[in-house]
């Protein structure tokens, strides 16, 4: 039954980082839409999605304490709204293959503190396969040029992207993935609005063309219910160090999936990256004899974000 269990959160893992992966098809159909209304307009969209699954399957209610909603608004306001703007931010003063090499650093960020957060060690095999994992997402990305500002924005990211999974571990095992996944986005797609009224001002009544709104559409399905869905399911699998290994599969199912479209070549040295990615999280999958499958939340139960930018979305990132 536990490596049942390890097997689905592996999965469910895979396919989250296999969705958000994809939007990177999809981000240069919203080059000309504001980028804070879109993403408010895509996390009340999931929001809603996510609540009306929980209603037909008439998931029971669960009571929501002040402590808990005052994470999830934390989470929300760092792992989702502040993570989105952190990314627009680098991607306008540094290179997209830096800003991918810095927020790509999260599965070794998450292999170390998500234990030491647990009360207990960092694995020595989980954050060596970090390790192999962030070196393959760094030669999938390559090289760029870079700046200090840029630097510093792409490390706000870094942190919205630990923060999206570290802050969501007390959360899943009362809650569930679902219901988390839910009340962050809407969290986020209040505070989004808010500051898309202060930032693009008369720009937030832009009506999206068809285009783009079978764009955000397909964000706020896939990329957002979905996959933070799936996420959620996985890191209360797995664990958030385990299941932090996965992320590395972002920008080689983005790489992928445009080389499957035609919109780029597939170079030998993102083939090698992506063998490096999969050897890291092959490692870091085998069952440690002193932590089971369930990781340290527990079972829970069943009930790098996309901005208008392409270069954005190469990047990476769950939220």
């Amino acid at each position: 039954m536990a490596m049942t269990g390890h097997r689905v959160g592996l999965l469910s893992g895979a396919l989250a980082m296999a969705f958000v992966g994809s939007s990177a098809a999809v981000s240069p159909l919203l080059t000309a839409y504001p980028v804070l209304t879109g993403q408010a307009w895509r996390y009340a969209a999931a929001a809603l999605l996510l609540l009306g699954y929980l209603w037909l399957r008439r998931v029971p209610w669960v009571q929501v304490g002040r402590s808990d909603w005052l994470r999830l608004v934390v989470l929300a306001a760092t792992g989702l709204a502040a993570f989105n703007v952190c990314l627009l931010q680098a991607a306008r003063h540094t290179d997209p293959p830096v800003l991918g090499a810095i927020v790509g650093a999260a599965p070794l960020v998450l292999a170390i503190t998500g234990p030491l957060l647990a009360g207990r060690r960092p694995s020595l095999l989980v954050a060596t396969s970090a390790v192999i994992v962030v070196v393959g997402v760094g030669t999938v990305l390559g090289g760029g040029h870079f700046s200090l500002p840029g630097v510093l924005w792409s490390l706000g990211a870094l942190a919205g992207e630990c923060l999206f999974s570290l802050l969501a571990v007390p959360l899943l095992p009362r809650l569930g993935p679902v219901r988390v996944s839910a009340y962050t986005c809407a969290l986020a797609s209040v505070m989004l609005a808010l500051t898309a009224l202060l930032v693009e001002r008369g720009d937030v009544v832009t009506v999206p063309t068809g285009v783009e709104l079978l764009s955000l559409a397909f964000l706020a399905v896939f990329v957002t219910a979905v996959a933070f869905a799936l996420w959620y399911a996985a890191v209360g699998s797995l664990g958030v160090d385990r299941a932090g290994l996965l992320a590395g599969l972002v920008p080689v199912a983005a790489a992928l999936i445009a080389a499957g479209i035609g919109t780029t070549d597939l170079s030998l040295q993102v083939l090698f990256g992506a063998v490096l990615v999969g050897a890291g999280v092959s490692l870091g999958m085998v069952p440690s004899r002193r932590q089971p499958d369930g990781g340290p939340t527990g079972p829970v139960d069943g009930g790098r974000s996309a901005s208008r930018s392409a270069q954005v979305e190469q990047v990476g990132g769950l939220p």
